[in-house]
């Protein structure tokens, strides 16, 4: 059984070519194509099946990729979203993930990182390239039962703070401690999550539950 698919994107060329690589993977049937968000709501009318993943562009024009997954989030709960962009800047990132994103991938990504990508979402219902570790991944689901991940109050302040778009300097000033203060949660959990990118830490946080946006 393939996994019906979905994608928005301005760029036809782009579009038409990733919906040739889908093809390729063999696994995946792409149910719905659309320019924008706007022009995606009129196409999803007249769906027979509803796509069950859907990738997102984040730049777009009329309704952008924020306005889009927030739009797909709230009508089509059950579809999982995928963001994919050029941009890779940290606040951008965290408001796809905000507007209900499970991944965040890059265009230039390798297929066989967006394949695996896509392979991960659909088993676990999300990807998070700073945990690619199978074992770190295994240890994700006991993680109650894991000093390593154990998270204080001051840590999980600082969590809450850097799921947002505050920079670290606001986060130190809203916490009312230095930026080296700061500097140490961030590396702390860094370590504790085994990721590399606040991210990366905003993604482990959400899954965990121990941060909810």
């Amino acid at each position: 059984m393939q996994t019906r698919i979905g994608i928005v994107d301005d760029h036809q060329l782009f579009l038409k070519s990733l919906t040739l690589l889908l093809e390729t993977f063999g696994e995946y049937l792409v149910v719905v194509e659309a320019l924008n968000g706007t022009d995606l709501q009129e196409k999803m009318k007249s769906l027979d099946e509803l796509p069950e993943l859907m990738l997102i562009d984040v730049e777009m024009p009329q309704m952008d990729g924020v306005e889009t997954a927030t739009w797909l989030n709230e009508t089509y709960p059950a579809i999982r979203l995928i963001a994919l962009s050029m941009n890779d800047t940290e606040g951008l990132v965290i408001e796809m993930l905000k507007a209900g994103c499970c991944a965040y991938l890059l265009k230039d990504a390798h297929p066989t990182e967006f394949e695996r990508a896509l392979i991960e979402v659909r088993k676990n219902g999300y990807y998070n390239a700073d945990a690619r570790n199978i074992l770190f991944r295994r240890m994700l689901k006991h993680a109650d039962d894991s000093p390593s991940l154990h998270v204080n109050s001051k840590e999980r302040t600082f969590l809450k703070l850097a799921c947002s778009d505050l920079t670290y300097k606001q986060i130190a000033e809203e916490m009312q401690v230095s930026q080296r203060t700061v500097d140490g949660y961030r590396e702390s959990l860094f370590h504790k999550f085994n990721v590399q990118s606040r991210v990366g830490l905003c993604m482990e946080a959400l899954k965990k539950g121990i941060v909810k946006l």
